[in-house]
C-alpha cells in the first residue's frame, strides 16, 4: 500500500508541476480536439490483460521521468496537464472501496477543499473496478482526477486520469470517454 501511495504521489507531483509550469502553449481550437478525442490509440499492458484507448494528442512519456520504473506508465499530451498514469503494485489485503477511502483521505490531507465527485464500484467484463473523481487544487489550479483501481492477476492495479478542470463537464466527459475504453482480461 505504501508503495501505491508513492507512485501516486508521484503522479500528483508531476501533474501539479505540469500545470503550474505557466506553459503558454497555444491550444488547438475546440473542433480539432473533439477531432482528436474521437480517433483513440488502443494501449495494452500486463501482457494483453489490461487495454484501453487514450485521446490522439496523448504519447507515452513513461522513459522520460527519472523516477520511472517497470511498473509505471505514464501518457500525457505535449503540455503534461493533461495525464493517464497506470501503476501495477503489489496486492493488498484490503478491498478496494477500503483502497479508496484511504486514498480519498490522503488526498484531503494535501487538499482540505477536495471535491469528491464519485467513488463507486464499477463492472468491467467480470471485474470490479473502484471509481474516485475529485477535483484537486493546488496553486490557484484546479485538476480533475479520475482513479480506477482493481485488481488484476495478484496485482493492484491503479489508472490515474487528471484533466484540467476549467471545464468540469468537459474534463468528467474527457475522462469517462478513457474509462469506457477500459478491458480486462
Amino acid at each position: 500500500m505504501r508503495n501505491l501511495v508513492k507512485y501516486v504521489g508521484i503522479g500528483l507531483l508531476v501533474l501539479g508541476l505540469a500545470a503550474c509550469d505557466n506553459n503558454d502553449t497555444k491550444t488547438p481550437t475546440e473542433g480539432a480536439a473533439a477531432e482528436s478525442n474521437a480517433s483513440g490509440q488502443p494501449v495494452t499492458l500486463l501482457d494483453g490483460k489490461l487495454s484501453f484507448a487514450l485521446p490522439a494528442d496523448m504519447t507515452d512519456q513513461s522513459g522520460k521521468l527519472g523516477t520511472q520504473t517497470n511498473n509505471m506508465h505514464v501518457y500525457s499530451d505535449a503540455t503534461g496537464q493533461k495525464a493517464v498514469i497506470v501503476i501495477v503494485g503489489d496486492n493488498s489485503p484490503d478491498d478496494l472501496a477500503a483502497l479508496t477511502k484511504r486514498l480519498e483521505d490522503q488526498q484531503r490531507a494535501r487538499d482540505p477543499q477536495l471535491q469528491v465527485v464519485t467513488n463507486k464500484s464499477v463492472e468491467v467484463k467480470g471485474h470490479t473496478l473502484q471509481q474516485l473523481d475529485t477535483v484537486i487544487s493546488a496553486k490557484g489550479q484546479t485538476a480533475y482526477s479520475s482513479v480506477i483501481l482493481s485488481k488484476v492477476d495478484n496485482k493492484l492495479l491503479t489508472m490515474q486520469i487528471t484533466l484540467p478542470a476549467d471545464d468540469q463537464q468537459k474534463a468528467q466527459s474527457a475522462a469517462e470517454n478513457i474509462i469506457n475504453t477500459i478491458t480486462i482480461k
